[in-house]
């Protein structure tokens, strides 16, 4: 397969149908699921997709380093290029990582203005420029609601993609009226489209289900599978 089919093939497609090359809808986007579960595999998935479509990546890692967080793309990837048959990987893959940068914080340093603060260096300066940015380790406990707002409000100044994770907890029962669950069940208003990364037993595969998109690019309700073992999305 070539790189442009993939590009067209790929089921996280269904989250940006029609897309061009350079072009991500405008958002701020959500993947929740409990621990351990494969929010981070998601998140990667998302900006490999970005990656293919030439656009600029920034991936932020709280709480994990450099090394691991490469190793979930270089593995990915990987496990992608063997699943579609891709042609070129080696070429391919230098190709796309040179527009990913990887900014990690520890969690009691991480702010959303210090990440502006160093993102406007960057792009002041024609370092890097992304159009998608993921944040991996987000502290949902513990934030409050006008961190968020300023992030959204960041997000739409810059005209940004932007996805977090969130982890939940099966002891927690809390949910929003539109069944978002804790800890991001009072602050759902404030994301455009929210995924929720689920096991089901009995089919034994992992499930995503779109519970929101505000873009209209998508209808709530849609689901797709993963693959357990690769943690990619299954191609329909």
């Amino acid at each position: 397969m070539l790189k442009q089919d993939l590009i067209n093939k790929n089921p996280l497609r269904v989250l940006n149908p029609g897309a061009e090359k350079c072009s991500d809808s405008q958002r701020m986007g959500l993947v929740i699921a409990r621990a351990g579960i494969g929010k981070t595999a998601i998140l990667v998935q998302i900006a490999l997709d970005s990656l293919l479509r030439g656009n600029q990546v920034l991936h932020v890692s709280i709480g994990q380093n450099l090394e691991k967080t490469r190793t979930w793309y270089d593995d990915i990837f990987k496990d992608i290029a063997r699943t579609f048959d891709l042609e070129n990987v080696s070429e391919i893959q230098d190709e796309i990582m040179r527009n990913r940068m990887i900014m990690t914080f520890n969690e009691s340093s991480f702010s959303v203005p210090k990440l502006e603060e160093r993102l406007t260096d960057l792009v002041s300066q024609s370092v890097f420029n992304p159009h998608c940015i993921v944040i991996d380790g987000f502290d949902f406990e513990s934030a409050d609601r006008a961190t968020l707002n300023a992030m959204r409000d960041y997000v739409y100044k810059e005209k940004l993609q932007v996805w977090f994770s969130a982890v939940t907890h099966r002891e927690d029962s809390r949910k929003s009226a539109a069944g978002v669950p804790a800890p991001c069940h009072e602050v759902d208003d404030l994301f455009d489209t929210i995924i929720f990364l689920r096991a089901e037993s009995k089919r034994e595969n992992l499930i995503l289900d779109i519970m929101k998109d505000a873009t209209g690019r998508v209808a709530a309700g849609e689901t797709l599978d993963l693959d357990p073992a690769t943690l990619l999305v299954k191609t329909p």
